[in-house]
């Protein structure tokens, strides 16, 4: 089959490379982040340091900003429709990761394979949203607000709402983006933040009269303000007691130097911590490869493997309970274009991996790849909600029993991902 072009570059005004907003003027100034922390009743410090306290379970969700390839991370393999629409970009045979009759994963992924052979590791295929703009923006903006396109937005966030219809502690890192920005699934939300560095999560000025200074200012009041600067307070000394950069992995693992590896070695610090932390968002930036895919995923798809199997194997016994969701806004045509890449598609590829997941499995239907089974734009159909993946998750690994209000109108459909 002939290559087809479409179009070699995204001319779309959204940045797919990681943001360089800093938010240090918010997270450096100390005082200057405490009014969006503040809650009616709080216990930051004790959360922070009493050992008696059970230890929550944690969900990661990880977005692979760009539009990810499905088909160049889990194959249908044996697929002659996959292997004549991409001849120089479908997956070798001899040096793929089988999963089952069906797919396989990529040998850059390879060192996931084991996850998948322990059951820690389960797959959705042909996932995604019902936005058919095949837009960046409207297609991230959809997932991260919870809907199923972007005619349906009402702003905020869906882990926004998931935090605000169930019981927890008001910590300021109930809720964390190891981002510069606050990520769209968490706007709305009190009991959010975003971090560029866990490094930079220090008071300004860190002399000893700073300190008592602002020990004084938020010492006496017991009102909202006052209760949070205190509490604030215990949280900076106690994390400050704790260097994250002096806090070597655990259990061998080895975190690369990238962006994604450093904040995935962050995430699980904070895991270590027991600090109150229910859901840490993660992105990994750059997977729009409409050009030289081989040579752009040559790159991402080793990255990402080994940050993940670098985060699960730090965190060893800690992973029982801790889930990590990987998400892309969708997927990529079938065809290769004659740019050696693939153009915008819809049906994606989503990850579980960890506590609760039933793993060794491919969920969900798979619609094929015959010209009939794609759209009219020569994409994978989406035939999985991204939806019914995060309700699951929601219910059974953070307890929540009001999944429809955090992804109103979608009765769902249950894949059983988790047991």
């Amino acid at each position: 089959m002939a290559m087809k072009h479409d179009f070699w570059s995204c001319e779309e005004e959204v940045r797919l490379d990681r943001p360089r907003v800093s938010r240090r003027a918010v997270l450096a100034c100390g005082m200057a982040g405490l009014i969006s922390w503040m809650a009616p009743t709080t216990a930051i410090s004790q959360i922070a340091m009493d050992p008696k306290r059970s230890r929550n379970d944690v969900v990661v969700v990880l977005f692979l900003r760009g539009g990810a390839d499905g088909l160049a991370m889990v194959a249908p393999i044996e697929d002659d429709n996959y292997r004549k629409s991409r001849p120089t970009l479908a997956m070798s045979k001899a040096d793929a990761k089988p999963l089952d009759s069906n797919f396989a994963l990529s040998p850059q992924l390879s060192m996931l394979h084991k996850y998948w052979e322990q059951k820690q590791m389960a797959i959705v295929h042909a996932c995604g949203s019902g936005d058919q703009t095949r837009s960046h923006f409207e297609a991230m903006r959809a997932m991260e607000q919870g809907r199923n396109n972007s005619n349906e937005l009402e702003g905020g966030g869906w882990i926004a709402r998931h935090l605000a219809v169930t019981p927890g502690a008001s910590s300021p890192f109930r809720a964390v983006a190891l981002e510069s920005v606050l990520p769209e699934s968490l706007t709305g939300s009190t009991s959010a933040l975003a971090i560029d560095s866990l490094d930079q999560f220090r008071l300004k000025d860190r002399s000893e009269a700073y300190r008592r200074a602002m020990t004084s200012l938020y010492g006496g009041p017991t009102d909202v303000l006052g209760r949070a600067g205190k509490e604030t307070l215990a949280m900076l000394k106690a994390l400050d007691a704790k260097n994250p950069s002096d806090s070597p992995p655990e259990n061998g693992a080895t975190y690369g130097e990238n962006g994604l590896a450093q904040a995935l070695r962050q995430v699980a610090y904070l895991i270590r911590q027991d600090i109150g932390m229910e859901v840490a968002c993660v992105s990994s930036y750059g997977w729009d490869s409409h050009v030289v895919q081989a040579q752009i995923l040559g790159v991402l798809l080793p990255d990402l493997g080994n940050a993940l199997d670098a985060f699960m194997t730090d965190l060893g016994p800690e992973m029982k309970r801790v889930t990590v969701i990987v998400q892309t806004e969708f997927g990529r045509q079938l065809y290769e274009n004659s740019g050696f890449g693939t153009d915008h598609g819809r049906g994606g590829c989503l990850f579980a991996f960890g506590a609760g997941v039933k793993g060794g499995k491919v969920y969900g239907d798979w619609p094929g790849l015959t010209p009939e089974d794609l759209d009219d734009a020569g994409d994978v159909r989406v035939k999985n909600d991204y939806r019914d993946v995060f309700s699951e998750v929601l219910a059974s690994r953070l307890g929540n029993p009001a999944v429809n209000d955090v992804f109103p109108g979608r009765s769902g459909a249950h894949l059983g991902i988790c047991g």
